[in-house]
C-alpha cells in the first residue's frame, strides 16, 4: 500500500520520539541530512533541479525547540517550531500553522501532516486536508502515525525503538511500516533527557 509521506510520534518504555519517512513515486532521489537541532529533506547530489519541478520536496522535517521535537512533511515544521518558541502551546502551534499554510496546492491536494513530542512524553499529531483539519493528543505511553494518503486519520501503532537510529529504521521498514510501499529515506528524534537526531 502506498501512503506517501508519513510520520509517527509518541512514547514507549525506553523514551519519547518523533519519526518521519519519505515514500515517493515521483521524486525518489532525496535524502535526509542531520544538522544541529534539525533534520532536512534534500535532493540527492545531481538532482538539485528537482526543486524547480516541485517546491514541496525540500524542507526541514524535524526541528528541536527546547524540550520539544517537531516533525512534519513540509515547511510548516519551521512555522510550528517558531510558534512553540514564542510560548504558544503545542496543540495551538500545530493547529494554527496547519490552518495558515493549508494543504499543498499540487495536483493531488496533498495534506500537510505534523506532530510534536516533549521529553516528558506529551505528544500531539495533526493533519489538514482540502476537507478538514484534525489535531489530537496522543495518550501517554502510546504512539500514533499518520500519512498523506489512505491513512489520513491518526492511528495507534506499536512502535519498537530505543534510540533515534532504531526509530528511523523502524518507520522505514519495521513492524506495520513494512507494509507500506516506496520507502526513500527517513529520520527520527529520540530522547529522555535530551534529543538525539538521526537520518538514514
Amino acid at each position: 500500500m502506498y501512503l506517501g509521506r508519513m510520520l509517527a510520534v509518541g512514547s514507549n518504555k525506553t523514551g519519547n520520539f518523533v519519526a518521519y519517512r519519505v515514500s515517493s513515486r515521483s521524486f525518489p532521489n532525496r535524502i535526509t541530512r542531520t544538522f544541529p537541532e534539525r533534520v532536512a529533506v534534500v535532493p540527492k547530489e545531481g538532482h538539485e533541479k528537482d526543486v524547480f519541478e516541485n517546491p514541496y520536496i525540500a524542507y526541514n522535517c524535524i526541528q528541536i525547540v527546547g524540550d520539544v521535537a517537531v516533525v512534519s512533511n513540509g515547511s510548516h515544521t519551521d512555522v510550528i517550531a517558531e510558534k512553540i518558541a514564542s510560548g504558544m502551546s503545542i496543540r495551538d502551534s500545530i493547529t494554527l500553522s496547519l490552518l495558515t499554510m493549508d494543504y499543498e496546492k499540487d495536483d493531488f491536494n496533498t495534506p500537510r501532516i505534523a506532530g510534536a513530542t516533549t521529553l516528558d512524553g506529551e505528544s500531539y499529531i495533526g493533519i489538514i486536508t482540502h476537507e478538514k483539519v484534525t489535531v489530537e493528543k496522543v495518550p501517554a505511553g502510546e504512539s500514533c502515525y499518520i500519512a498523506v494518503y489512505e491513512h489520513v486519520q491518526p492511528e495507534t501503532v506499536e512502535f519498537t525503538a530505543s534510540s533515534a537510529s532504531e526509530a528511523a529504521q523502524f518507520i522505514m521498514d519495521g513492524g506495520k511500516f513494512a507494509e507500506f510501499a516506496n520507502p526513500v529515506t527517513s529520520a527520527a528524534g529520540f530522547g529522555k533527557e535530551k534529543w538525539e537526531l538521526v537520518s538514514i
